[in-house]
Order: structure tokens, then sequence, then C-alpha cells
């Protein structure tokens, strides 16, 4: 687009704000429609009666939003708005928008043009919306804004109206316009002392005072909240860890510790000396007994909880959670009984707004280092968009999944095979190899049956989850293995290396499992049997060899 055209839209603008005859038309006809097809809900209204330059400050969602907003104003006062300046190329689309309020905008750069036109509309009493978001934000909460807004308040001293827009990102697919419900919210007006040339540090603080109230409107209306706090609960090396990465995401957490006698003693050392030495908890980190944390008010739950444990955590709090709170699975393994997944188990019984789960190559000590890197699973696209920003800005690489069974079943599978690696070493590393192999291949062949994606298995939540817990010296599930292979019984494990071992516990149930589900299970059952005591490590090596020669043989 030429200089000189551009500068014709905001001439236009900043003589004559809209065609009126052209703007009436359209508004006789879009506010019957936008009622009636969209059911636009219109509240706040008796706001937009203030006096005045006006500067409208919404959230944005769609291309239908100006129009939403404006059909909150009265007939009176038009509303002008930026748009993207991309709108403008086609000349007639160009002229028509510039009639009807919009004048361009340079997205991405400070476009000062495009700022003085705004500027001038509010000081001669107009109303301008302006959205602080710089871009449309379809899916989850909003987007934090940009500070033009606060510059704009101070420079006009116009009256500032939150207002948040709910639903419009429903109404278009394709070129489609859906009838989908669509809502707007117009808040108390706010004024502020007027400065001609306004610091950016001044500005960024308008702003910051904006914002919140558009996102009151974004509540009132049922607009997903932003994540703000947060509770882990189990203060084992992994809930520590998370509930640190957490804060330095920028959440409020409480950490729910065991008993007290344990609360008192994180809170005395200031670090979890037990199971990670050396890490400090921030001081934003309110640590308490798991039974006293305020689960009503949170957005987000985090289960750190030994698979065995699962069960009786979850019948502790089922009752305590609300709808609006969302929960992340932390725990790797199977639940006894039925054998379910976590996510599944929880999602049972557990009345939660979305549910998550972790999986990847993180330990806890590289997770709190920033050397870490998750997998986020969830069927809720806005619930990996919100939790995955808490972990990108706590400096981990997190990668998103839909495939939540694929996910938790990599987690489940790798335990199971680190665990027969390490029990199958001290007969060789070709014994470890075969371990893992059969160990592996039995897991995918189930997790597929179940739906799962078999491209997880090879990413991060599967191989490099698995490579990282065989490398890991000091892993749980490594050590648990070697004990298991030298003749230690299973039951004594646990207290040797001072932790659960999610494999000791996961393969009985995941080799039922398998079973049930009509495949192949021979190497899980021969390797819950070592478990459960049933046959020495020879023979269960032997039953191994004999597996992987049947299957060459069929």
């Amino acid at each position: 687009m030429s200089p000189e055209r551009l500068a014709s839209y905001h001439a236009y603008t900043r003589k004559h704000s809209v065609n009126w005859p052209m703007y009436c038309v359209a508004r006789a006809i879009l506010l019957p429609f936008f009622l009636i097809y969209f059911r636009l809900d219109r509240r706040g209204r008796e706001y937009g009666k203030a006096k005045g330059g006006v500067i409208v400050a919404a959230n944005h969602r769609s291309f239908l939003d100006p129009f939403v907003v404006g059909a909150c104003l009265p007939w009176r006062r038009p509303m002008n708005y930026m748009a993207k300046v991309e709108l403008f190329e086609r000349r007639w689309q160009g002229w028509m928008l510039s009639r009807l309020g919009a004048f361009p905008v340079r997205r991405g750069e400070s476009d000062e043009e495009s700022m003085l036109t705004a500027r001038m509309i509010a000081e001669r009493g107009g109303a301008v919306c302006v959205f602080p978001e710089g871009t449309r934000i379809r899916r989850g909460t909003l987007a934090n804004p940009k500070r033009g807004v606060g510059r704009l308040a101070l420079q006009t001293g116009a009256v500032v109206i939150p207002t948040a827009v709910l639903g419009t990102e429903h109404v278009r697919r394709g070129w489609r316009i859906r009838p989908r419900k669509c809502k707007v919210r117009l808040g108390p007006p706010m004024t502020f002392p007027r400065a001609e040339e306004p610091s950016p540090a001044l500005a960024e603080t308008v702003t910051a005072r904006i914002w919140p109230n558009v996102l009151l409107q974004w509540e009132d209306l049922g607009g997903l909240p932003p994540m703000r706090r947060a509770a882990v609960i189990g203060a084992g090396s992994w809930g520590t860890a998370v509930a640190v990465l957490l804060a330095r995401g920028g959440l409020e957490v409480q950490l729910g510790a065991r008993t007290p006698e344990r609360v008192e003693e994180l809170i005395e050392d200031g670090e979890n000396r037990r199971y990670l030495p050396g890490v400090p908890l921030p001081e934003s980190i309110d640590v308490r007994p798991a039974s006293a944390i305020e689960l009503a008010g949170l957005d987000l739950i985090c289960l750190a909880i030994p698979s065995a444990q699962l069960p009786q955590a979850v019948g502790t709090i089922a009752d305590r959670v609300s709808s609006r709170s969302a929960v992340l699975m932390l725990t790797k393994g199977l639940i006894s009984g039925q054998g379910q997944l976590p996510s599944e188990y929880v999602g049972e019984r557990v009345r939660a707004r979305a549910i998550a789960c972790l999986g990847g190559p993180a330990h806890a000590r590289e997770a709190v280092s920033g050397s870490a890197a998750l997998v986020l699973g969830s069927a809720d696209e806005e619930l990996r968009v919100q939790i995955g920003e808490v972990f990108d800005k706590a400096g981990l690489v997190c990668e998103r999944s839909r495939d939540v069974t694929g996910v938790e079943m990599a987690g489940a599978a790798k335990n199971a095979a680190a665990l027969a690696a390490a029990a199958a070493e001290p007969h060789g590393l070709n014994a470890a190899g075969i371990a893992v192999a059969a160990i592996w291949r039995e897991c995918i062949d189930h997790a597929v049956a179940r739906g799962a994606d078999p491209e997880t298995f090879a990413g991060l939540a599967g191989v490099g989850d698995l490579t990282a817990t065989m490398m890991a010296p000091s892993g749980r599930n490594r050590r648990a293995g070697e004990l298991l292979g030298t003749g230690t019984p299973a039951k004594d494990i646990p207290g040797k290396i001072g932790q659960a071992s999610e494999g000791l516990d996961t393969v009985p149930l995941l080799a039922e499992a398998v079973v049930a589900s009509g495949v192949e299970a021979d190497a899980l059952a021969a390797l819950a049997a070592l478990i459960r005591g049933e046959c020495d490590a020879g023979e269960w090596m032997a039953s191994l060899r004999q597996v992987e020669r049947e299957r060459r043989a069929a």
C-alpha cells in the first residue's frame, strides 16, 4: 500500500470519524442480526454513556469483536478502532472499513501514525476501541497487554472502559459464520491524570491497572481465568521440583507434605534435604500439611503421589476440588484394581475442568536447573496452552501433546523397562537389551490397542524418558532393579532405597492389563513373577530368552 493511500485513511478518520449514512444503515442491519443470530448478550451498557472522549480497552478473540463492542455503545457514539493494515490492501475493502470506523495499524511495530489518530479521536470526544493484546487470542485465557493503551489514556485524559468479549472466537469456521452465543461486558469507567509525554514506565503502570479490570469482566462472563494459584500434593523429589518450577513460572504455590513434622522440617531447612538437597525453596512457596491445602480456590492441583497411594489421596480430596480447577498428574504407573492410567482414574472421581499429565526425561534436579525437557499431555487445548506457558516461563523445554494415553503409557513402560534392564544386567548387557526390547514392545502394542499414537513412544515421552531413566545411576527404578536382580525380595526394596519404586508397583498391574487387552504379555508376566518371588533372576532370564526364540520362530 502506498504511503499516500495509508495517509488518506488516517486523514478521513481524524476529520469525519465515520460516514454517518453508511454507519446508520450498517448498524440498523447488524444490530438486530447480532441480537438474534448470535444471541448477543450486552452487559454494563450504562457505562458506555460516559461523557467526553472514551477509550474502550477490550480483549480480542475474533474479527467480529469491534462490531459487537460497538453495538454496546449508544447510537450517537460511533466507535473507531484499529485494524491491521493488511485489511486495507483491497481498495474497496479499505474504503468500506474506513467509512465504518476502522483505521490501519501496523502490528508488531511502533506505529506513531495510528497512535496519533487514536489520540485525536479521544481528544475531540469520540470513542476509540483498543485491543491491548495486540493480536487475536483465540484460545485459553487473555494474553499480556502492550503498554500503548496506558500511554493513550495518559496523553488524552479520556475515560477508559474495560471491556471483555467472549464467544466470538467460535463464530467463524472457514467462510461459514455460525450461530454461536456471544457476550460483551463493559466495566466501570476508569480515569487517569493527563500527561503529555508519559514515560514508558508510567504507561506500563497505567496499563497494569487497566488490564486487571478487563480480566474481571472476562471472568464474570465465564471466560477462562489465568493461572494464578497452584498446589502440589506430595513433597517428594519430583513434587518439590514441580513446585519450584511453578513458582518460577509466576504462580502462588502451596506444597503439601504428608505430616506436620515433615512440614516443619521443610520450613526450617528451606529446602527438601531428604529428596532434593541443595535446591532452595522460593519464599513464595507455602509449605503446609496436604490436608490443610485450600483446594477450592485453586487454578491448578498437581498430584505428585506414587501410584500405589493415589486412590487413598484422591479419596481425601475428591469432594474438595472445584469444577474450575485443573489437575496435573505427576504420577507414573497404573492404579491397582482395574489397572487404569492415573488420568483416567482421577477423571472418573474428581470434578476438575480438565486433566493433564507430565512425561518426558525430566529428573527432578535437572528440571530445577532448567536443563530438562517435559512432555505435557492433555486433551484440553486451553489447558495445554496455560500450563505450557508456565513451564516455558520457568525456563524448560515443554512439548505439548494431546495423546494423554501415549504419554502416560510411555511413563509406565519406561519404569518397567528400566527395572527389567537393571535386573537383567548381572547376566550381561545382551540380557539387559533383550529385557528392555521385550518389555518395551509389549507396552507399545498395548498402548496402540488403547488408542495411543506410536510416535509418542519414539519421542521425549518414550525413548527419551527411557534413556534418561536407564542412565541415571541413582534412579529409583534402576536401583530397585539392581536389588531385584541380586535376589532382594520386592517387599524389602522400598525400605532399602528410601523411596517407592513405581516399576515394582506397575509391572504386575501392567501385565494384567496387557493380557486383558488381548495383547501378548509373556515378558511382562515373567517380570511380574520375579517381583512376586515366584522365580529367581536366572529363571526369569531363561524365560525371556525362550520368549525371544518363540517370537523369532513365529
